[in-house]
């Protein structure tokens, strides 16, 4: 169960979000001072995240309200009767030097589309995995049912680990993870260029054989109606 509140921003096009809330009497702010934020578009749970604000995200995706529910999800919002879920934000590291964070996933892919890599997965006291791949996917929660579901990862639950999915593996027995964190992915060979991608936003280059270590060091809340599906 959440408090009540009364400052609510809103991250993203929902003019009826917008207005039931005022209609409500609730005060519509920026996100930095708001008590929580509804996200209407993926963007509003990054912002969560970086002002560490509860956040009721809206429309697609497993962990969201549906828009046909969003008026309900604001009544309940401000009366304080909606469930909270913490899930995990990625810390990034190349070689001990911070890139960024991800609330969804984090991404190894070849520059070039459809060129395959060697990669290899070091896991928290359960050993070491390679393989050959057009990129490899570590995911929250929050993602995977995104890019990691599509390349055939498992879709998860509040604080059931990350999802480590090979995409489009040179292997057809290629095996998926789930593991905890931390945990680190290297580039194995230096034939083809590999991107970092946060988020869907390109973050440089991968240097071969130099480990990039993902961690959670930060949580985001999560608020729902409790009607939705939040698990597998």
């Amino acid at each position: 169960m959440s408090e009540p509140v009364r400052r609510v921003a809103v991250v993203g096009d929902d003019d009826e979000v917008t207005a039931a809330l005022r209609k409500r009497g609730a005060t519509v702010v920026d996100p930095p001072t708001a008590d929580a934020i509804v996200a209407a578009d993926p963007d509003g749970i990054r912002v969560a995240a970086d002002v560490n604000v509860p956040v009721l995200p809206v429309g697609a995706g497993r962990h969201a309200t549906s828009s046909e529910n969003a008026g309900a999800a604001v009544e309940r919002l401000l009366d304080g009767d909606t469930k909270r879920a913490g899930h995990p934000v990625l810390s990034v590291e190349i070689a001990g030097e911070r890139e960024g964070t991800a609330v969804f996933d984090a991404t190894l892919v070849t520059a070039e589309p459809a060129r395959i890599s060697e990669y290899a997965v070091t896991f928290p006291n359960q050993g070491r995995e390679s393989f050959r791949a057009d990129a490899v996917v570590v995911a929250t929660p929050l993602g995977s049912d995104g890019y990691a579901a599509a390349a055939g990862g498992p879709v998860l639950g509040p604080d059931t680990g990350l999802s480590i999915v090979p995409v489009a593996p040179f292997s057809t027995t290629t095996d998926t993870w789930v593991a905890s964190a931390p945990l680190e992915v290297t580039v194995e060979r230096d034939e083809e260029r590999v991107s970092l991608v946060l988020d869907g936003e390109e973050y440089g280059e991968v240097p071969p054989n130099e480990p990039v270590t993902v961690r959670v060091d930060d949580r985001v809340t999560v608020l729902s109606m409790g009607t939705e599906q939040t698990g597998p």
